[in-house]
């Protein structure tokens, strides 16, 4: 046979020649014969090479790892004791006739066997090309792929148009910083790549596309964390004409994230918290969590919801009472189920963690066989005790902690507890994933630092009521009474989408501005192009953007983002393998009109 056959398709060949090509995984000399583990990118296939065939074992006495081999040869059962039932192919091998080598291999940087013996990141972003040899990763492209379809043909089943929208864009306030492109042609201009597409995908509505998508790129220069690549993403972009209510965005995505969760994963859907359970509407899955209500009860916008653990509300129960450390603002508790078991010592670690957040210390009663036990109890009278535990619902074995400040302090403490506890006590179940969406976000918010009114997430987002509610609000309470008919997806405790209804209203634009005390001419200065364009009948639009590396990365039970793409950079926003950012010539720095200025020594 002249055509390649691939190891997965090999128990198709039974006693037939075959020719397969592949590196080197492993190579066993045992005098007589020579076994060499065979490895393509869908498994593996030992071949057998005999002195019978004298330059074929002459070749595979010198092979070493990762050496690039074509072998033929008949393809025969195993004998029944050397069966390995640990691969597919593991009842036949290739009895060789023809060995031929391809290249050759120098010793490996790293390791590019799934044998638990990984190399360090630094050296894996390095050699890249070389890790990305290992089966798991050669699994997770495919994967990857998988993925990408299953949400192409979801978006196409929907009604959706494909657009690509340009790389070489404006900067636009998305407010990370932008990657700027010196203009050859234009001395002294710059191109930005653009941070999402969302001023063409709201032109293209505006244009009559009725519904648009693209796995867009998206480009910031923001630090980069384990659930955020530097510098360059991907965005399931879409955008919906016609659209003047959230709630026909999110019934419009959402059985994308239940079957991506189901289908595609293979995972089970889940709601453990039985505050969110309430704001699941009739007829539908997934928790719709007011922001207001997401802080107040797990002290976070993005919860994780695969366990319940909710901040208690203790404020009254404690408003007259004589422990002078909960003569707070606010006063709320976490029981922890289980948690009586925790060490004096871990009990200590989360009081430190709780210290770091702002907090004074972590109050905390314990419920034993022999009763409650807690330094607090003697200064707590025995009514604010039983109100504690019927509100907590704490058993026994279980453990209650405190938070006792200003309310904002109180959500912030208590809410990173929440998570810190259910990653120690094993809450967190990879085989689930919990869905919300998180909305009515306040449109503004008060700048304590500058003592004044700003936006609280995006301007160009609809307030809910639209102009009359923005007329209508005379002092600040009820400006920042207003919410927006914004929206995110949280799954797992990672935000994966934010979207909202646009304002596609120039006099509802030129308000919202307006009450901060920017100008109508300030507003056309900055934004004039999208205003231009809402002038001549523009279509009410609402959209989404999921970020599919993040959801990617949930669903492949991965807890670092750069192990979910071909060639990441690493924690520092460099490329290890390409060397860059680099340095570029003179010449190209003159045609781009760019001078590097030296930074004097301070």
């Amino acid at each position: 046979m002249n055509m390649r056959v691939f190891t997965d398709e090999l128990n198709d060949f039974l006693g037939q020649e075959v020719m397969v090509e592949g590196w080197v995984n492993s190579r066993r000399d045992h005098g007589g014969l020579i076994f060499i583990d065979l490895r393509d990118n869908r498994g593996l296939i030992q071949l057998v090479v005999t002195p019978e065939t004298e330059a074929a074992f002459k070749l595979a006495e010198t092979v070493r790892d990762e050496f690039v081999l074509a072998a033929r040869g008949v393809l025969r059962e195993r004998d029944p004791e050397l069966v390995n039932p640990n691969i597919p192919t593991g009842k036949i091998e290739i009895v060789v006739d023809e060995l031929t080598l391809l290249n050759r291999s120098e010793p490996l940087p790293v390791n590019t066997h799934d044998d638990g013996a990984e190399s360090s990141e630094e050296l894996r972003l390095k050699y890249r090309y070389l890790d990305l040899r290992r089966p798991s990763m050669q699994k997770r492209l495919k994967r990857r792929s998988e993925f990408y379809r299953f949400l192409r043909e979801y978006m196409y089943d929907r009604g959706f148009t494909e657009i690509t929208t340009p790389i070489l864009a404006n900067s636009s306030p998305e407010g990370a910083r932008d990657f700027l492109v010196p203009s050859r042609l234009h001395p002294g201009r710059f191109y930005a790549l653009p941070q999402a597409p969302q001023q063409f995908k709201q032109l293209l509505m505006v244009g009559g596309v009725e519904k648009y998508f693209q796995i867009a790129p998206c480009f910031r220069d923001e630090d980069p964390r384990a659930d955020r690549l530097y510098g360059d993403f991907y965005q399931l972009d879409f955008e919906m004409s016609f659209v003047n209510d959230g709630e026909v965005v999110r019934k419009e995505i959402q059985p994308l994230y239940e079957k991506l969760t189901t289908e595609f994963a293979g995972k089970k859907l889940v709601c453990r918290s039985e505050v969110a359970k309430k704001y699941i509407p009739e007829g539908e899955t997934v928790p719709r969590l007011p922001f207001t209500v997401s802080m107040d009860v797990y002290g976070v916008d993005k919860p994780d919801l695969r366990y319940g653990m909710e901040l208690v509300e203790l404020t009254d129960v404690f408003q007259n009472t004589e422990f002078k450390v909960f003569k707070q603002p606010s006063v709320k508790a976490i029981c922890v189920k289980g948690g009586a078991k925790l060490t004096r010592r871990e009990i200590d670690e989360f009081t430190e963690k709780a210290r770091k957040l702002g907090a004074g210390g972590l109050a905390y009663i314990l419920y034993t066989d022999e009763g409650e036990k807690s330094p607090i109890l003697k200064f707590m009278s025995a009514e604010e005790i039983a109100e504690v535990t019927e509100r907590t619902g704490a058993k026994n074995g279980d453990a209650v902690f405190f938070g006792a400040d200003e309310r904002d302090k109180v959500n912030k403490v208590l809410g990173q507890l929440r998570i810190a506890f259910a990653d120690h006590m094993g809450l967190k179940n990879n085989a689930e994933v919990a869905l919300t969406w998180i909305v009515d976000f306040p449109f503004y918010e008060w700048d304590e630092k500058n003592k004044k009114l700003d936006f609280g997430h995006n301007p160009f987002s609809m307030p809910k009521g639209g102009l009359k509610a923005l007329e209508a609000a005379e002092t600040v309470e009820d400006k920042l009474a207003i919410v927006a008919d914004q929206y995110d997806m949280v799954m797992n405790g990672y935000e994966v989408a934010s979207g909202a209804v646009r304002n596609y209203n120039p006099e509802i634009m030129y308000k919202v501005f307006n009450i901060l005390g920017y100008s109508n001419e300030y507003v056309e200065e900055r934004f004039g192009g999208m205003l231009s364009a809402f002038k001549f009948g523009a279509p009410p639009h609402a959209g989404a953007a999921p970020g599919i590396d993040r959801i990617f990365m949930i669903l492949e039970d991965e807890e670092n983002i750069r192990d979910i793409v071909a060639f990441p950079k690493n924690g520092n926003g460099v490329d290890l393998m390409m060397n860059s950012p680099s340095e570029v010539d003179q010449i190209q720095l003159d045609e781009a009109h760019l001078a590097i200025v030296q930074e004097e020594d301070e």
